[in-house]
């Protein structure tokens, strides 16, 4: 009698999973199910700056083949009132000169000395005075011309065209060059992606993602299927986008850009009921993409996907 009981139970649990849908699953369900994985070089674990279409801080990676460096500085965390504000590294050249002159101008102050024999002099007062504009004057003449041509800063601050989409490419410098085919092939991936997605094409993917990406897409796809669901993605719109920041190392290009996009995503049990959002109703979603390819030339491929603060 009790063996007969467990059976039933056990006949009925099964029965509500095939019919009710799976007993967990995401709710964001598109590519990435609403996680920050991937790599982005040796900013992997660094927070790309902000943008007018991400103001907010970025989430840091929850999955990634780069190892996290031991005492790095990683990310603010999630979550954050206040936008990321990125830190600009100090000009090597001028941090030495410039603490060097201030500490060598102090010093000639406070011993007596200067351009015109210091407090001793009748003179003193103004050759003071012109000691410290000279010095001034030196100070931002070079300022100006090393600190300006720093190498591989983060850009930002890209304004978004009026009618939405990226902004043109001249609309600042950036270490790795972009043009407006590059943030045409941006769009144009976001969009393929989902639609391989949809469509659970692995081959198609491997085109347009890195083989990290395309392994983390594969077991979240495969995951939906050992729970007898599928996500449906359709009538995807390309919103805005800008870029956060371009740069290159050890013979790759990178560029992580800002992209909202609307999409009808949607989960359905294995007898094609919605279990999860609206076959209707779209949703808006923030992301900030990190693309790659080689220096000398190729495809964009995706390298990592991150979250914000926005919706």
């Amino acid at each position: 009698m009790k063996k007969r009981y467990l059976t039933s139970v056990l006949t009925a649990i099964l029965t509500v999973g095939l019919l009710g849908g799976p007993l967990a699953y995401h709710a964001d369900a598109r590519p990435g199910q609403g996680s920050s994985m991937g790599s982005r070089g040796s900013r992997t674990w660094s927070a790309p700056p902000s943008t007018r279409t991400s103001p907010y801080t970025t989430s840091p990676m929850e999955r990634s083949v780069t190892p996290r460096t031991p005492g790095y500085n990683t990310q603010a965390p999630f979550g954050g009132s206040a936008p990321y504000q990125s830190m600009r590294p100090r000009h090597p050249f001028m941090t030495g000169l410039f603490g060097g002159f201030l500490g060598a101008g102090l010093f000639g102050l406070l011993s007596g000395h200067g351009f015109f024999g210091g407090i001793h002099s009748i003179f003193s007062m103004f050759g003071l005075i012109i000691q410290i504009m000279i010095g001034v004057w030196i100070v931002r003449w070079l300022w100006r011309k090393f600190a300006g041509n720093s190498n591989n800063r983060p850009v930002s601050g890209f304004t978004p065209p009026s009618s939405g989409g990226f902004p043109p490419a001249s609309a600042a410098p950036q270490s790795a060059p972009l043009d407006s085919s590059d943030y045409e092939a941006f769009q144009r991936i976001l969009l393929d992606i989902q639609q391989a997605w949809n469509q659970q094409n692995i081959i198609a993917m491997q085109q347009m993602a890195t083989p990290e990406m395309v392994s983390y897409f594969n077991q979240q796809l495969s995951a939906l299927a050992s729970q007898g669901a599928r996500n449906v993605v359709s009538d995807v719109r390309f919103i805005q986008g800008d870029l956060s920041e371009a740069w290159r190392e050890d013979g790759m290009d990178y560029a992580t850009v800002a992209m909202r996009y609307s999409l009808i995503d949607l989960t359905t049990n294995a007898m094609g009921q919605v279990i999860e959002g609206s076959s209707t109703e779209p949703v808006t979603v923030t992301e900030v993409w990190t693309f790659t390819r080689p220096s000398r030339g190729g495809s964009w491929l995706v390298s990592a996907i991150q979250q914000t603060g926005q919706r």
